[in-house]
């Protein structure tokens, strides 16, 4: 992954990568378990487990990018994905999602 600051939009990520960014923008507050990784690339077969919370009296619907075809992402996505890359291979094995961004995430890796 080249992208520079300026240049770190969501057309600039690979397929499996927009995709992350798409479920979390849907689940919006929740987590994505059991997602798997190979050479710094997501790898969605068998599909994640989706953890969504919901908060009574409170909007719980997407992000509003879920609309946008493209934009500008924030840091913790690209902290998120150089994270994945640096890692190479694992399972995400939670990933908490906040107001549509990641937050934190758990991972299993092989000891080497």
């Amino acid at each position: 992954m080249q992208e520079t600051r300026n240049d770190f939009t969501k057309s600039s990520l690979s397929q499996p990568n927009a995709r992350l960014v798409e479920l979390m923008q849907r689940i919006n507050f929740g987590a994505i378990e059991k997602l798997i990784f190979k050479r710094g690339e997501l790898l969605f077969d068998p599909p994640p487990r989706v953890i969504r919370e919901i908060k009574f009296c409170a909007e719980n619907g997407p992000r509003p990018e879920t609309t946008k075809q493209d934009f500008t992402l924030k840091a913790q996505v690209r902290d998120l994905f150089a994270q994945i890359e640096t890692l190479g291979d694992g399972v995400i094995h939670s990933l908490e999602v906040k107001h549509g961004l990641p937050f934190k995430m758990i991972i299993e890796e092989n000891a080497a």
